[in-house]
């Protein structure tokens, strides 16, 4: 048996390795006395041994981290095989889990608990990048990682595990900036109970050494949080993802390219913000993200201030500007405004995701009213060219996620709905079911992983949301004859003593006695200071 180590400043309450208290044991030590042991019983010089046991460890580690990252690829196969399609996202991800595995390892060994940096700020990352099932998987290959480069055991797991998968769990939006910090301390409090608990479980009493430890676990998962915060513009940007705190930023109305939108194209504006709070309600019945949507909503028809007087919504009662156009022609403008929205986009800087929603919204639909106008005037018109479907149909791609469909569908049924004489709620259902359909079968939500049911849930929330939004209002029976004409014989009774009153005053004026040189020529004037007219003017 090894005898007793003096304690020295930092080290751990309880050795990481064998559960022992601080102070009884070094690792160093332990794992020379083995070393020794083996080569004197291998009878092998040392640097071969070493060398030896180095191998098979490398073997062994690389082993199984190939067999994690296997499993790994089969989920990504299964459920996001965006990431594995995509080589810079597959690359960045594999890039950052080396550079935190290396980093926390090597902190393991200088600095107690610095190790939980790094680690929380590679799970929060993949959290904001992607989801929170992905970055728990990606942040156990981590812990196993790391676990096996520096030989802790049970005590490390259990404390990593719980301090990462608390940091993880809790950023199912990030709408302020504090977010990050509440989480950290969070993480810390969780922290900081593992840590007692394994320190209870081992008998260590609850000294100085104890809470120094504690206070360097708490330390530690604040920074990350201060860190991650200050990391955040970065990771959006590297990852091309948005946050809800970006988003509500974008959401801002006094955005230049809203505000051009409602003085150019006011009609259009409207229906981008009628739009948007569809959207917004359907994504988040079926669990998607809401906020997305809406934004996406609000940006998806900028390209129509271009040429505001070529689509209805703007057109008031001013006659059409595509009389005079061949359908050819009319359905070319009409199908520019999504390329001269995606320009205007990039022009100011918004985000690829949002000038996804522009490209998508209409999918590879068919400008249908145009189509058939071509159709009737070939027909017509035998020696005319044959109607090419194709230059009617707007370019793509088609809606590659959930938040997409959804906003091709609100786009669609919003401007039918609204278009009804007579919006009755079983109207209103008609035309949702009809125009989801119709979709269906064109196959523009093929590439979304949208499921029936769920466009199901987004058919009943966009019926629920558009009657409510177009009810009906209370028709006023008309009134009777009688009834008017009793109401102006008593606004005649009410009036006509004012009115004489106000005829005597002016003969008054006009008389030798009264020549006050005023000017006589304008009508008699009420009481109220208002020119008298007929009696129903008056009542």
């Amino acid at each position: 048996m090894l005898p007793p180590q003096p304690e020295r400043p930092g080290n751990l309450a309880i050795d990481a390795r064998y559960g022992l208290p601080a102070g009884t044991l070094h690792w160093h030590l332990l794992r020379g006395s083995e070393s020794e042991a083996a080569e004197s019983e291998e009878g092998l010089p040392p640097g071969r041994v070493a060398w030896f046991h180095a191998v098979e460890q490398f073997i062994a580690v690389w082993l199984l981290m190939a067999g994690l990252l296997g499993v790994v690829a089969l989920y990504l196969f299964f459920r996001e095989r965006r990431v594995l399609v995509k080589l810079h996202s597959l690359t960045s991800v594999l890039v950052l889990l080396v550079v935190t595995v290396t980093l926390a390892q090597w902190l393991a060994r200088e600095v107690p608990y610095a190790e939980l940096i790094p680690m929380i700020i590679f799970g929060q990352t993949l959290a904001v990048a992607y989801h929170r099932e992905l970055a728990l998987l990606f942040a156990g290959v981590m812990i196993v990682a790391v676990v096996l480069g520096t030989g802790m055991e049970v005590g490390a797991v259990l404390l990593w595990g719980a301090v990462v998968a608390w940091a993880i769990l809790q950023l199912d939006s990030i709408r302020t900036r504090t977010k990050l910090l509440y989480v950290s301390m969070g993480a810390a409090v969780v922290g900081v109970a593992v840590r007692l608990l394994v320190a209870l479980l081992n008998r260590v009493p609850v000294d100085a050494v104890l809470l120094a430890e504690l206070g360097r676990l708490a330390l530690a998962c604040v920074v990350s949080g201060f860190l991650m915060e200050g990391l955040l513009p970065f990771v959006e940007r590297f990852f091309g993802v948005l946050t809800d705190m970006s988003l509500l930023e974008l959401s801002d109305l006094s955005h230049p390219l809203l505000r051009e939108l409602a003085r150019r194209a006011p009609s259009t504006y409207n229906h981008s913000i009628n739009v948007g709070a569809l959207a917004e309600a359907a994504a988040e019945s079926i669990g998607a993200r809401g906020l997305l949507v809406r934004v996406g909503a609000y940006f998806h028809d900028i390209g129509k201030m271009l040429k505001p007087g070529y689509f209805i919504e703007n057109q008031a009662d001013a006659p059409s500007k595509h009389e005079t156009l061949e359908p050819t022609m009319s359905s070319l403008v009409i199908i520019a405004h999504v390329k001269d929205g995606a320009d205007l986009a990039r022009q100011h800087h918004l985000p690829e995701l949002i000038i996804d929603f522009i490209e998508q919204h209409h999918g590879t639909t068919l400008v249908e009213y145009f189509y058939e106008r071509a159709r009737g005037k070939q027909e017509s018109q035998p020696e005319a060219p044959k109607v090419d479907e194709n230059n009617f149909r707007y370019p793509g791609p088609r809606p590659q996620t959930k938040e997409a469909a959804v906003l091709m569908l609100a786009d669609a049924v919003e401007s039918a709905v609204r278009s009804l004489k007579d919006p009755a709620p079983s109207r209103i259902e008609a035309v949702v079911r009809d125009i989801a359909e119709k979709k269906l079968h064109e196959g523009q939500f093929d590439d979304t992983n949208l499921t029936l049911r769920e466009l199901r849930t987004i058919e009943d929330s966009l019926i629920k949301s558009l009657v409510a939004m177009y009810h009906g209002r209370i028709k006023y029976p008309e009134r009777r004859t009688e009834d008017r004409k009793e109401t102006e014989r008593r606004s005649e009774s009410v009036t006509a003593p004012h009115r004489q009153q106000a005829t005597a005053r002016a003969n008054g004026n006009n008389s030798p006695k009264n020549s006050g040189g005023g000017d006589t020529s304008n009508a008699a004037v009420s009481p109220a200071g208002g020119q008298t007219g007929s009696p129903s003017e008056n009542g």
